[in-house]
């Protein structure tokens, strides 16, 4: 497997660019997130690849970060999402987005990326609640480190039958570093309190 490459940065077409390294030139297939943050061509450039081996094609696809990749790899595992699909969604969305949908499950957002209709949204949703959380590098848009637990302690409140604002604002009052557990009891009593 190639797991990444570095070389001089020839041809821009996107989705696919192409990279000289030891005397070839590699296509590669990139996120639109992962084109703005190239150099100019004739720079030098390191990408992240996965290359996906299919009967007809080997195809290398680069990121500019692990959470990207892990991103990508995580999409291209749920039913019914290829590669392309995996590529739009993470040209419409940044990973820090697509997690924070993920986690308060907001169909709404991806339905909005070409080619993701409401059912494929919902399936996204489903999927990935339990994979984006160990992304390396993942960061909530506020930029704090994600919580680990926080859909765990969400979803456990509303199967109590708490709506989910009032779950959120309940865990909005919860100290940082607590255990799941911990954060359902501490939440439960903001709840009877509230």
């Amino acid at each position: 497997m190639i797991g990444r490459i570095t070389g001089t940065l020839i041809e821009l077409s996107p989705p696919t660019i192409c990279v000289q390294a030891g005397g070839l030139g590699y296509e590669i297939d990139v996120p639109m997130s992962t084109l703005y943050k190239l150099p100019p061509v004739g720079q030098s450039v390191t990408l992240l690849t996965h290359l996906a081996i299919r009967e007809d094609a080997h195809v290398l696809y680069g990121f500019a970060t692990p959470a990207e990749r892990s991103a990508f790899r995580a999409l291209i595992k749920v039913s019914g999402i290829g590669a392309r699909t995996a590529l739009a969604v993470l040209s419409g969305l940044s990973v820090e987005d697509l997690a924070d949908a993920v986690e308060h499950q907001e169909s709404g957002r991806l339905v909005k990326v070409p080619g993701i209709g409401k059912k494929t949204a919902e399936r996204l949703l489903l999927e990935l609640r339990d994979k984006l959380g160990a992304i390396p590098g993942q960061v909530r848009p506020d930029g704090a480190p994600a919580a680990t637990g926080g859909s765990d302690v969400l979803n456990a409140l509303q199967a109590l039958g708490y709506s989910a604002a009032e779950a959120r604002r309940a865990m909005s009052t919860l100290p940082e570093g607590l255990s799941v557990s911990d954060s359902i009891r501490q939440a439960l009593k903001a709840l009877a309190r509230g």
